[in-house]
C-alpha cells in the first residue's frame, strides 16, 4: 500500500512539472504578444500627452447638410426596438438622416412595434425571407432598400450607419461621421456597455473587455495601419465604399457570414481605404461620443454571445480572410485568432496551480516525496519565467482595472480584477462550444443562422 502511495506521489510530482512547463511557456508567449501592444499604446499616448492633442468636441462640430442612413436589423425585437426608435429620433442633433429598420414578414410583432413610431424618417424593410436568415441576410435587404430610397428622393447618403435594436445613439454621433467622411472611409466610435447593477459579475466582464479593447487594442491597430474591425454598432462607411465592397453583386455583405460587422473592416482596407476608432468628447471635458448597451446578463447568454464572436472572427474568419494584408495586418489577425486558444490556455494554467497545490498536499500524506526533487528549481528558467508570468499578470490586472476605471469609475475599476476570473471562464467555455459548431459546420451538420441573444433597453444618465 506504502509502495503504491509513493508510486502515485511521484507520477503525481512528474505530471505537475511538465503541465507547469507547457503552461508557463504558453501564458509567457501570450503575455509577450500583449506587451507589446501595451509598449505601443504606451508611446501613442505619451505623444499625445507630450503635443497635447485634443480633439474638438463634437458640439463645436458644423450640424452638417450631408444625408445620413441608419441601417438598424431587426429579428424578434418587439420589446426594445419601439423604445431605441424613439430614443434615437428624439436625441440626434442632426438634420438630415433616414432610419431603415429590417424586419421579417413573420415577425409581426417586430414590425408592429416599429410601425407604433410614428416619424417620417423612419422606413421599415420587409426581408422576403422569413427569419432568422442572418444579420448580413438582413443588412443587405436595408441595403437595397436605400438605394432604392435614394433613387425615388433624388438624394445621396454621404453614409451607412449602423446599430442595432438595443442601441442607446449618442446625440452628436452623426456630425461626428459628417466630418470624418470621406477623410475616413469607415469611422468607429467606442461601444460602452451599460452597468447591470443585478449583473455585476457576468454582465460587468464585458465593461472591462470593452474599456480595453476600444480604448487601447483598437487604437494601437489603427496607428500600425493595420485593417480596424467595424463593431457592427455605432459605426459608418462611406456609402461609395459600402458599394464599392457590394460591386457585381448588388450586396455588400455575405449572407453566409456570422460576422460581417468584423469583415466589413477588413473589405475597406482590402479596397486601399482606411478606418480608425475615433474617441471625441460631445461636449469640452465631457464624455466621450459612443454607443451605450446592455450586454448578457447570465453566464449562459453570454456564452452564446461569445461563441458566435470566436466562430465568426477566429474559426469561420480564417477560412474567410485568410492572411491577407502587410505584417500589421498579419500580425492583428493572429491575435485575433489566438483568442480562440488564449482562453483555454488561461484555464489550462489553472489546472496547473490546481495540481501544484495537490502535489504539495500529497507530500504532507507521503513522506516519501519529500525527497523528491523540487517542482521549480531556484535559479532556473522555470523560476524566472513564472517570476515574468506573474509581474505580467500583475501589470495586466492593473492596465485593465485602469481603462475600467477611466469609463465607469473606480468601483468598477476594483471589480475588473475579480472579474477576470469570470470572463475567463465565459471565454474558456465559449471557445469550446465554437470549436464544437465550427466542426459541425465543416461536417455540413449545420448551417450559419442569426444566433442573436435577448436583448433591453434603458437610456443611461446624462
Amino acid at each position: 500500500m506504502a509502495g503504491g502511495l509513493v508510486l502515485f506521489a511521484a507520477a503525481l510530482h512528474v505530471a505537475t512539472r511538465e503541465v507547469l512547463v507547457l503552461a508557463a511557456v504558453g501564458i509567457a508567449a501570450s503575455t509577450i504578444d500583449d506587451g507589446v501592444i501595451d509598449l505601443i499604446y504606451l508611446s501613442i499616448w505619451l505623444r499625445r500627452r507630450a503635443l497635447r492633442m485634443r480633439p474638438v468636441p463634437a458640439a463645436n462640430l458644423p450640424s452638417g447638410s450631408s444625408w445620413m442612413a441608419i441601417m438598424v436589423p431587426a429579428w424578434d425585437e418587439a420589446a426594445v426596438i419601439a423604445s431605441m426608435l424613439r430614443s434615437l429620433t428624439t436625441r440626434l442633433d442632426y438634420p438630415k438622416y433616414r432610419v431603415f429598420v429590417g424586419v421579417y414578414p413573420n415577425d409581426p410583432a417586430t414590425l408592429a412595434a416599429v410601425r407604433t413610431v410614428v416619424d417620417h424618417r423612419i422606413s421599415p424593410v420587409i426581408c422576403t425571407r422569413p427569419g432568422s436568415t442572418t444579420k448580413a441576410d438582413c443588412l443587405n435587404h436595408i441595403w437595397r432598400a436605400v438605394i432604392a430610397h435614394e433613387a425615388e428622393a433624388s438624394i445621396r447618403f454621404k453614409a451607412i450607419v449602423f446599430h442595432d435594436a438595443e442601441d442607446v445613439v449618442d446625440r452628436h454621433e452623426l456630425r461626428v461621421f459628417d466630418h470624418l467622411i470621406p477623410g475616413l472611409a469607415m469611422v468607429q466610435l467606442p461601444v460602452i456597455p451599460l452597468v447591470d447593477p443585478g449583473s455585476r459579475w457576468i454582465s460587468g466582464h464585458y465593461l472591462d473587455e470593452f474599456a480595453e479593447s476600444h480604448g487601447k487594442d483598437i487604437i494601437v491597430r489603427g496607428a500600425l495601419g493595420a485593417a480596424v474591425p467595424s463593431a457592427g454598432v455605432a459605426c459608418a462607411i462611406d456609402r461609395d465604399v459600402l458599394a464599392m465592397i457590394a460591386g457585381g453583386t448588388g450586396t455588400p455583405f455575405d449572407p453566409a457570414c456570422m460576422t460581417e460587422d468584423y469583415e466589413l473592416g477588413m473589405k475597406v482596407a482590402a479596397l486601399g481605404h482606411r478606418g480608425a476608432l475615433v474617441r471625441i468628447p460631445g461636449f469640452a471635458g465631457g464624455r466621450t461620443v459612443a454607443t451605450h448597451e446592455h450586454f448578457p446578463a447570465t453566464f449562459e447568454t453570454a456564452v452564446k454571445q461569445k461563441t458566435r464572436w470566436l466562430l465568426g472572427i477566429a474559426l469561420s474568419g480564417w477560412d474567410r480572410i485568410g492572411w491577407q494584408g502587410g505584417i500589421a495586418d498579419r500580425y492583428m489577425l493572429l491575435r485575433d485568432r489566438k483568442s480562440i486558444v488564449a482562453p483555454l490556455l488561461t484555464i489550462f494554467g489553472y489546472v496547473a496551480v490546481a495540481m501544484v497545490l495537490v502535489d504539495a498536499e500529497v507530500s504532507t500524506v507521503v513522506p516519501a516525496a519529500l525527497r523528491f526533487d523540487p517542482l521549480v528549481a531556484a535559479q532556473s528558467p522555470l523560476a524566472a519565467l513564472l517570476w515574468l508570468n506573474t509581474i505580467a499578470l500583475g501589470w495586466r490586472l492593473g492596465l485593465r482595472a485602469s481603462f475600467t476605471a477611466a469609463t465607469h469609475g473606480w468601483r468598477e475599476g476594483l471589480r475588473a480584477v475579480p472579474r477576470t476570473i469570470v470572463g475567463n471562464a465565459i471565454n474558456a467555455v465559449a471557445a469550446t462550444s465554437a470549436l464544437r459548431r465550427y466542426a459541425r459546420i465543416r461536417a455540413g451538420h449545420e448551417s450559419p443562422a442569426w444566433d442573436k441573444t435577448t436583448h433591453k433597453f434603458t437610456v443611461p444618465a446624462e
